[in-house]
């Protein structure tokens, strides 16, 4: 029956949902003689169309197991089955589809004839499978006349679904839903040998395995569910198998029954809630058929497989829990889900709950985030041995009473956030051995999952695990985890060496509120974490988190005090950055006032805020004003700190910029570039200063007509920009934009074209249209459509531009006069002059 194709009669087209049909299909159309290939798995998300394209190229016959799950929308797309039925018919193999249960398919499947599986029973199922694909019953053939032995029968299957004789699997839970990524990576792990679900309290292991001893029944002779959590009982249970299965009485041993399995293929054995390996080794039969074990514990490594369950996905957990409340809207029902972390027993009990109640997913939400442990108390779904709450004290009282170290470590992570929690917190005052023991209690008890340095703890756990503390013990555990923080600061914010440690330490920070509470170190550690915020170029979050910092501290701790003044600084950074020049005028003329009468001129934080104040003058077009202040700032921080400290170099660089904006490149020229002599020498080639420095010195030779030299040092500048602070970040595009200008000066007008479009791209999507960033951008990209011979297109945008620039800062701002001339050469060179003699700046 060898097809054309590669000598392969039947190619089978199933979802990972139905893969037990696929395994019996497969086994009935191979004993009638068919050569027959199963795909590995089609999972949600996969589209079926593209993996049916390719079965189309290999198979004579390519039989599809039509179920809901086969045509899930998100599997399904109707254009794409159009172009593969219309593509080359006559050359197309024969589709045979069959029906696994009542589904209607769409439109363009309807004309293929389909036959039903479903609801006939095993031997009626099998004639209308092998009639289906055109075939007689290749089991009638006559025998080799030769002498060489026939291969051993193999077992054959029963219909999916269909228990075995030795059986005591519980009833199906009603809460499941999806996983069927879950259960197709089982089989494929079974099918190897043996393997382990780990994953935490409620996130459905139990029903996991119930679910898959259900749904490949069929696939299996024995099947025995052995309640693994009281190891003393084990062998009693083992001994209950072998009576029900004929081999042994009530009398007997288990290793009776263990030998007997040894040699009996075709059985499952289901170890439910075992807690350690040691506790199992002993009663593993190592014979032909399947070991599955479910726990908390991911230590099973040296045992079997162990697979990791995770929690719901947003889609599965919306579809459990319109189960439940048919008319609950996707959009509620994610909102619920989320706030519940997609666990599958904490969904199921709100489910129930909403059900039982009638109360509505506002009022459930409200209790939920005012009485966490008591909401989830309330309520045992099927399937489920205990509420979310009672197991999760009941394993946290356990943990405690075994390692009092690590029931203490992990209340201190239930007031973290629900992030991975850097274990360097911990070994800077722990023994790294010693916590290394912790770690792996705790993720025995299925409570934290255990990263590569790091725990995290969902966050349900954490709120049943924070209500279960003392009141009174509270606030002095809130203060340990604030001090554990305060000690893991890396830097001052501003090295990106630092910043991944900083992007774990944030919603650890911020989930301990540190503009509400927390001492003055703790209050440092905010202080510093804004300014990671600002230098990373997270510009919105920097001025939500500076603005709460600076309100609340202020009308906490009084308007002068330090830190208070610190979050104002980098607030009005933040305004800045996000062009909003007005606001940060105003907080930072207040500041410098407040700094300046507090503690004198030449104070490092008095002239922190002049510098601040003198770059937001220049940036509203005041550069005089702007200059007599750098000047004065930059003299007194090299009188107080020296020429090579830090803040003087931030002053002499912007000094550079003021006196560039005025015109006095020669005067820029000679102090950029000893500006990015020293920090090349302080900070190194790939520090943020650094690269700034070198941007403004490209941009300044390129002001004198040093173009070539111009591109070199932009080009390299802005390889290293990328690689340190990434494509977006505001250094970066303006390193981009420098580059384009020299490009354009060199004649390469096109390359240009292409960088200062992408750069204007970039802002406008990350600042908008209106930002100063944007409009700079916009000048530039309107000059090189101009240059490039889009002449109309240059003139619409700098149009635009021009009119945005009038709109926010006048028609005498500086750079509104720039865009004005910009303008009126376009509007010369495009045949209108008298336009352009009208916005002709004076």
């Amino acid at each position: 029956m060898g097809g054309k194709r590669g000598g392969l009669d039947v190619f089978i087209s199933y979802a990972g949902a139905d893969r037990p049909w696929a395994e019996w299909a497969a086994w009935q159309l191979r004993a009638a003689g068919y050569s027959v290939e199963m795909d590995v798995d089609w999972r949600a998300g996969d589209n079926v169309v593209v993996r049916m394209n390719d079965a189309l190229e290999r198979a004579r016959l390519v039989l599809m197991l039509w179920s809901p799950a086969y045509f899930e929308h998100n599997r399904f797309t109707g254009d794409e089955w159009a172009a593969v039925m219309a593509e080359r018919p006559h050359e197309r193999p024969r589709l045979v589809p069959v029906r696994l249960a009542d589904v209607e398919p769409p439109r363009l499947l309807k004309p293929l004839i389909y036959r039903d599986l479903h609801a006939l029973d095993e031997e009626k199922a099998r004639t209308t499978l092998v009639e289906a694909v055109g075939g007689r019953d290749a089991r009638g053939r006559p025998g080799f006349p030769g002498t060489a032995k026939a291969p051993p029968k193999a077992r054959r299957p029963r219909l999916p679904g269909d228990p075995p004789p030795v059986w005591n699997v519980p009833p199906l839970s009603p809460h499941f839903t999806g996983r069927d990524d879950a259960l197709v990576t089982l089989r494929e792990r079974l099918c190897g040998g043996g393997t382990a679900v780990h994953g935490l309290g409620g996130v459905g292991k139990t029903t996991l395995a119930t679910e898959y001893a259900h749904r490949f029944a069929g696939a299996y002779d024995l099947v025995w569910w052995i309640d693994a959590d009281q190891p003393a009982l084990i062998g009693d249970q083992i001994i209950a198998l072998g009576v029900e299965a004929g081999w042994v009485s009530a009398g007997d041993p288990a290793a009776s029954v263990l030998r007997r399995l040894r040699g009996e293929p075709g059985w499952l054995l289901i170890f439910d809630n075992a807690e350690r390996r040691e506790d199992l080794r002993q009663w593993f039969p190592h014979g032909p058929g399947h070991v599955l074990v479910t726990s908390r514990n991911p230590g099973w490594g040296q045992l079997v497989q162990p697979v990791p369950l995770p929690e719901f996905s947003r889609a599965e957990s919306v579809a459990l829990l319109r189960r439940s409340l048919p008319s609950l809207g996707d959009e509620p029902a994610g909102d619920l889900a989320g706030r519940l972390g997609d666990l599958p027993l904490a969904l199921a009990q709100a489910g129930e709950m909403l059900t039982a109640t009638g109360m509505s997913v506002g009022q459930y939400l409200t209790l939920l985030t005012e009485r966490t442990a008591v909401i989830l108390s309330e309520g045992v779904p099927d399937g489920y041995p205990a509420p979310l709450a009672a197991v999760v004290r009941t394993s946290l009282q356990r943990l405690a009473a075994e390692d009092e170290a690590a029931g203490r470590v992990l209340t201190l992570c239930a007031f973290l956030a629900p992030e991975p929690i850097p274990t360097e917190l911990f070994t800077a005052t722990t023994e790294v051995l010693t916590f290394a023991r912790i770690s792996r209690r705790i993720g025995a008890y299925g409570l934290a999952r255990l990263g590569e340095g790091t725990l995290r703890l969902h966050r349900l756990t954490q709120a049943v695990i924070r209500d279960s503390v003392d009141p009174a013990e509270r606030p002095g555990t809130r203060k340990q985890a604030e001090r554990l923080l305060a000690a893991a600061r890396p830097d001052d914010g501003r090295d990106p060496v630092h910043w991944p440690r900083w992007a774990q330490l944030m919603p650890h920070l911020t989930a301990l509120d540190p503009a509400g509470r927390g001492d003055h170190e703790f209050r440092e550690l905010a202080c510093h974490a804004s300014s990671y915020l600002l230098c990373r170029g997270d510009t919105e979050a920097a001025r939500e988190f500076c603005a709460l910092l600076h309100d609340k501290w202020r009308d906490r701790l009084g308007p002068g005090d330090a830190q208070a003044l610190f979050a104002g600084v980098n607030l009005a950074t933040a305004y800045s950055q996000a062009g909003r020049y007005g606001d940060a005028l105003l907080l930072e003329q207040d500041i410098y006032h407040r700094r300046r009468a507090a503690l004198g001129d030449d104070h490092a934080d008095t002239l922190v805020s002049a510098g601040n104040l003198a770059g937001t003058l220049g940036a509203l077009g005041r550069y005089d004003d702007a200059l007599r202040l750098e000047q004065d700032t930059c003299q007194r921080r090299r009188a107080v700190f020296g020429d090579d400290h830090p803040d003087t170099l931030i002053s002499a660089s912007n000094l550079a910029g003021t006196l560039e904006s005025l015109g006095r490149y020669d005067e820029a020229l000679r102090l950029e570039e000893d500006t990015l002599r020293r920090r090349r020498a302080l900070f190194g080639d790939g520090h943020p200063d650094t690269l700034s420095s070198a941007n403004n010195f490209a941009g300044t030779i390129g002001s004198l007509g040093r173009h070539e030299e111009a591109s070199q040092l932009c080009r390299d500048t802005y390889e290293r920009c990328r690689r340190v602070l990434g494509d977006d970040h505001p250094e970066t595009l303006a390193t981009a934009g420098n580059l384009a200008t020299a490009l354009s000066h060199l004649g390469r007008h096109e390359e240009a074209l292409r960088l200062s479009r992408d750069t204007y791209d970039r802002r406008r999507r990350a600042l908008g249209p209106d930002h100063p960033d944007t409009l700079h951008s916009a000048d530039h990209l309107a000059i090189r459509l101009g240059q490039s011979g889009r002449r109309l297109d240059g003139l619409r945008l700098s149009q635009d531009t021009y009119d945005r620039r009038c709109r926010l800062f006048g028609q005498d701002h500086p750079e509104t006069r720039r865009t004005a001339t910009g303008l009126a050469h376009l509007l010369r060179i495009t045949g209108k002059p008298g336009q352009a003699r009208d916005i002709t700046p004076a």
